[in-house]
C-alpha cells in the first residue's frame, strides 16, 4: 500500500504520486479544483480527459527513461566492480578515494546535494558498502 506524502511550498500543497509526479492541490490539502469535468481518468489525479491523457503520455515517457536508468545502474555497477576485481588481482588497493572524491564532486556540481546522495549510492552499488 502506498502512502500519499504532502509537501507544502507557499500557497500551494502538493501531493506526491507513485511514479514521481506531484499532484497540485489547494493550500489546505483539499480535493481536485471545481473546474473538474467528469469522473477521474484511472490513476491521473484528474477529472478533465484532456489533461489525463497529456499526463498518461509523460508517464510513458517517465517509464522509459525509469527503465533506461535501471539498466544504466546495473551496467555502470557492473563496470565498477570489474575496476575493482581487477586492481585487487593486481595487488592495488580495494579503494581509490581520490576517485571516489571526483565522482561525488562531478554529482554535487551537476546536481547539488541530491546528487552526491546519488553518486553515493552508485559508489555503493560497485564496490559494495564500506
Amino acid at each position: 500500500m502506498m502512502t500519499d506524502v504532502v509537501e507544502s511550498s507557499g500557497g500551494m500543497a502538493s501531493r506526491k504520486t507513485g511514479d514521481g509526479d506531484t499532484d497540485p492541490r489547494p493550500g489546505d490539502g483539499g480535493g481536485v479544483p471545481a473546474s473538474s469535468t467528469g469522473p477521474e481518468t484511472a490513476g491521473t489525479g484528474t477529472n478533465d480527459s484532456a489533461a489525463a491523457a497529456r499526463i498518461m503520455a509523460i508517464r510513458e515517457r517517465i517509464d522509459e527513461i525509469d527503465r533506461t536508468l535501471i539498466e544504466l545502474w546495473q551496467e555502470r555497477a557492473g563496470l565498477s566492480q570489474q575496476v575493482g576485481a581487477t586492481r585487487i588481482a593486481s595487488g592495488g588497493t580495494r579503494l581509490v578515494l581520490s576517485r571516489e572524491r571526483e565522482i561525488l564532486e562531478r554529482f554535487r556540481q551537476a546536481l547539488g546535494a541530491d546528487g552526491t546522495q546519488l553518486a553515493l549510492l552508485l559508489l555503493r552499488a560497485g564496490r559494495g558498502p564500506l
